[in-house]
């Protein structure tokens, strides 16, 4: 599975499940979004394979995405999951910060990969696509040669790979630099999503605020709340926004359940058939604000994710999003924006999302446009 066909996945309701196997990362990067720490929490073991043990030929995600902290602290699990999730038809995917693949100090053999631990690399070897964050945060922790010969090692054993970027944004030199030597070293075979960093987690003090507003007249719809999303205590929530995942109580109309209560099949027509979240995903928070809520000039325009969450505060706009996006109507809807976003393909999906400029990498290989 390349990097566009699951990106191309990723506006589908439902198509896809974000699962975080625990909070906890052995690293110490300045941007982490998630601020983790070895002493961070983790989903119960026993909930997780339950939960993804109620993925079913008939009712299953077509994808499986990995995360963390620090998925390959639990080798086994990822590995149990991987094929538990296999059974059922549903691909996986996983992200990594791959800190067992050398130190940026470790003297001695470069661009050769640190012994990898058996237990680690059956998981590796496990999913059907494995793709590991580059940055210069992560280069401080665990060295770009030994990274690069990492992925190798996983491309020779016939596993789809791909590096997540970040960098502070188009005019980052140390984005330019890495891109450049990905290309040199694979060539079209390893795609990157890269991404500008965002002012969440530990760079919440130091990155630069995103000032932009969305236009409210202009329907934008929210491709990310496509997806559920397991986080580390075990809460299922219908976007990756970090607010969302990590504080709580999440919003309720962002909130879908738990994985020691509910199964995917739950989880998922919550997901789908939510018309607040139809409505979300079909025309964008700040639309919904704009058409349903009462005009208040004096009060500051919130960001896009700022505003979504705060609905929560809107009974008024959020009674009409239910209202519109109830029924057969507020389904098609949804369908229409969604294939259209699917339609227009990876790159215009990380145009949006991601860096712009940079955004063709992301269909690097030729799996999609």
């Amino acid at each position: 599975m390349e990097l566009a066909e699951l990106m191309t996945q990723r506006p589908l309701p439902g198509a896809g499940l974000l699962l975080t196997v625990t909070g906890r990362c052995p690293l110490h990067c300045a941007h982490c979004s998630t601020s983790a720490t070895m002493a961070s929490g983790e989903p119960d073991a026993a909930r997780l394979r339950s939960f993804v043990g109620t993925f079913t030929p008939a009712a299953h995600p077509s994808v499986l995405m990995m995360t963390g902290g620090e998925p390959l602290l639990r080798p086994e699990l990822v590995t149990e999951l991987a094929a538990t999730a296999r059974a059922a038809g549903t691909r996986t995917a996983l992200l990594t910060g791959a800190f067992f693949a050398g130190r940026a100090d470790r003297p001695g053999h470069p661009g050769q990969v640190a012994a990898v631990p058996e237990r680690i690399w059956r998981a590796v070897t496990a999913v059907d696509h494995f793709s590991v964050s580059v940055d210069a945060y992560h280069e401080r922790e665990t060295g770009r040669a030994p990274v690069f010969a990492l992925v190798r090692r996983v491309l020779d054993a016939g596993v789809a790979a791909s590096f997540h970027l970040v960098g502070s944004g188009a005019d980052d030199p140390y984005l330019a630099d890495v891109t450049a030597d990905i290309r040199r070293t694979f060539g079209s075979r390893v795609p990157m999503l890269v991404n500008s960093l965002r002012r969440v987690g530990r760079a919440a003090s130091w990155a630069a605020a995103d000032t932009a507003s969305p236009d409210p007249e202009r329907a934008l719809p929210c491709s990310m709340a496509a997806w559920p999303v397991v986080a580390a205590d075990g809460t299922v929530v219908a976007c990756c926004n970090q607010a969302v995942v990590d504080r709580r109580p999440a919003p309720a109309h962002l909130t879908l359940g738990h994985i020691g209560t509910d199964d995917w099949e739950s989880i998922s027509a919550r997901a789908v058939r939510s018309p607040v979240l139809r409505m979300i995903r079909t025309v964008g928070p700040a639309h919904l604000r704009h058409r349903y809520g009462a005009a208040d000039e004096a009060a500051p325009r919130p960001g896009y994710c700022d505003g979504c969450r705060a609905l929560a505060e809107r009974p008024e706009v959020l009674a009409a999003a239910t209202a519109a996006g109830a029924g057969p109507v507020g389904a098609l809807l949804d369908r229409y924006a969604a294939r259209g976003q699917a339609e227009a393909g990876a790159v215009a999906l990380v145009r949006r999302h991601g860096c712009a400029p940079y955004a063709d990498l992301v269909a690097l290989h030729g799996a999609a446009r």
